[in-house]
């Protein structure tokens, strides 16, 4: 494993805001990290390109949706 920062969101011990940039197949995305780009798994939220996704250890754990006041 490569990590290039002194957290990733592959070691880091938190979930990660990224964005969706391209579902792949077998319930994979391409994401956009900020700092780059990664796949990651998709496989236990239902997510479009452009939502943004918390990740924790290469998995999307739950989609953040927008509070509207």
């Amino acid at each position: 494993m490569n990590c290039h920062d002194e957290t990733c969101i592959t070691c880091s011990d938190e979930a990660v805001a990224v964005t969706v940039v391209r579902l792949l197949e077998r319930d994979l995305a391409l994401v956009d990290t900020g700092r780059g780009r990664e796949v990651v798994s998709v496989a236990l939220v239902e997510t479009e390109p452009g939502d943004t996704v918390l990740v924790h250890a290469k998995e999307a754990i739950a989609v953040v949706r927008e509070v509207r006041q």
